[in-house]
């Protein structure tokens, strides 16, 4: 991977582990929460569109299925995480979901863009999403006892069940994104504006009597709104325009060291438990990065 990709990509997981440390709270928020995301991300980028290359393409009907497209799978994405999130364990439908999606990433980038990545390069990938998976069981050993009983009487856990269905969502929106960008020559800039603003269609038409909801939420967390319209945004704009001059297959999980920046602001900041544990697990993405690098 080149620096510039390498830069791109770790300053992507940056912003994105920024913008989920000062929404931490709001996003219990649901449909509401969601909706000023996506209006807050449309509102406060559109206005950059005239200056990072336009459309980037002149072919009008490849940005709009680009963005159509992309923006049912987003909203799909967000549908089974928080029904995940509602059925099972967090921690259970977070590592599972953040280690399947780079994992079919890596696998369908392989088989349908050709990709090669370096054996080294396919060790670091592999040590990435192992770090990942085990940063996401930290809390799952104090969870066995509590939910012991209720697992018995089930065959298959929702939460890893919902989990594999997000991460095959997170797969599916990684793939058709970097295909549309390097097909049509999109902007990224752009081709976020307009998927957040589809989005924000979606969510209006759920909406029906949470207007009142919205409104107290933006009263009380505006700015928490603002910044996560800012770096949310910034975070995925930043890896588009990697995916245009790097593989995929080593995109796709090298983003996910956001894990890693949240898991350790919550061990030293939030003091949540385990703190050993969460630094191992950290190390262990840390390598892989490192392979990755070399």
């Amino acid at each position: 991977m080149s620096l510039l990709a390498f830069v791109l990509v770790f300053s992507a997981a940056v912003a994105h582990a920024g913008w989920n440390v000062l929404a931490h709270g709001i996003s219990r928020a649901g449909l509401p929460f969601l909706w000023w995301g996506a209006v807050a991300s449309t509102v406060l980028w559109i206005g950059a569109v005239p200056f990072t290359g336009g459309l980037g393409t002149d072919d009008i009907g490849g940005f709009a299925l680009g963005v159509l497209v992309s923006s049912v799978l987003h909203v799909a994405y967000m549908a089974v995480l928080q029904h995940g999130y509602r059925v099972g364990n967090l921690s259970t439908v977070y590592a599972t979901a953040r280690g399947t999606g780079p994992f079919l990433s890596v696998i369908i980038a392989m088989l349908l863009f050709g990709e090669r990545p370096s054996p080294l390069a396919l060790a670091g990938v592999a040590v990435v999403i192992v770090g990942i998976v085990a940063i996401g069981f930290v809390d799952r050993a104090g969870a066995v006892r509590l939910d012991a009983v209720s697992r018995d009487r089930r065959r298959i856990d929702p939460g890893l069940l919902f989990g594999v269905l997000t991460g095959v969502a997170i797969a599916l929106y990684t793939i058709w994104d970097a295909f549309v960008v390097r097909s049509f020559s999109l902007s990224p800039v752009a081709f976020m504006v307009g998927t957040a603003g589809m989005q924000a269609v979606y969510y209006s038409a759920a909406m029906r009597r949470r207007w009142a909801a919205a409104a107290a939420l933006w009263r009380t967390e505006w700015r928490r709104i603002v910044a996560f319209g800012i770096l949310s945004p910034l975070s995925y704009i930043l890896v588009l325009q990697a995916i245009t001059i790097a593989p995929v297959a080593l995109v796709a999980p090298l983003r996910e060291v956001s894990v890693v920046l949240v898991s350790l602001f919550g061990a030293f900041v939030l003091r949540e438990g385990r703190p050993v544990w969460r630094v191992g697990a950290a190390a262990v993405v840390v390598a892989g990065i490192a392979l990755l690098a070399v």
